[in-house]
């Protein structure tokens, strides 16, 4: 989703109030660090079920985070969220590395 796009012709100034609070206001306090930022959005979205889930794991791979990491917050979340949001997280998480040529390494499971 492009918030600045996808919305000019009906709320032109949405895309203002989410980079000035959300991404001005809030990401820029002090307290916890970019990736404990995004992982905290991360598990925000899953618990809700919210399809701006993707744009963040894209953030969290930015930031630093690794997709062991994401996969790792995204499961985490079973007993707290229900395996329906955890697996519409993980289909979303999957889409992207495929994307980006990125592989989660799964051997600690072997």
């Amino acid at each position: 989703m492009n918030i600045g796009a996808d919305f000019q012709d009906i709320a032109p100034d949405l895309r203002k109030y989410v980079v000035e609070f959300a991404f001005g206001g809030i990401y820029s306090r002090p307290g916890l660090d970019n990736k404990q930022k995004v992982l905290t959005t991360i598990t925000a979205l899953v618990a809700q079920g919210k399809p701006q889930i993707g744009m963040h794991i894209k953030t969290g791979l930015t930031v630093g985070l690794t997709p062991e990491e994401i996969v790792g917050c995204i499961m985490h979340l079973i007993p707290y969220t229900g395996f329906p949001s955890v697996l519409n997280a993980l289909t979303v998480a999957k889409e992207i590395f495929q994307e980006q040529g990125i592989k989660v390494d799964t051997s600690a499971f072997d």
